[in-house]
């Protein structure tokens, strides 16, 4: 079996939010910091990437929701977003 660019970018994607969650459940990234919502942004997309060649549409609303929310914690966590 051989995997495409689209299957490996959506593994490489998967793992990406994994090692991200982890390092946010073993304190090595702070959820209000950068890094972990970047990680997650860049992770959901991967995934995305990975819907040119097995499109699925309930996956393809879950991952633009995970990097709408993680936009939103960048912007938050560079202090764009102030709350009132």
């Amino acid at each position: 079996m051989t995997l495409d660019p689209f299957t490996v970018a959506g593994i490489a994607g998967t793992a990406l939010i994994i090692v991200a969650y982890f390092g946010n459940q073993q304190g090595w990234l702070k959820s209000d910091d950068w890094p972990f919502p970047l990680a997650n942004l860049l992770g959901s997309l991967m995934i995305m990437l990975s819907l040119v060649t097995a499109w699925n549409v309930s996956l393809a609303v879950v991952e633009s929701f995970w990097a709408a929310i993680s936009v939103y914690g960048l912007i938050k966590s560079a202090g764009l977003w102030k709350r009132r």
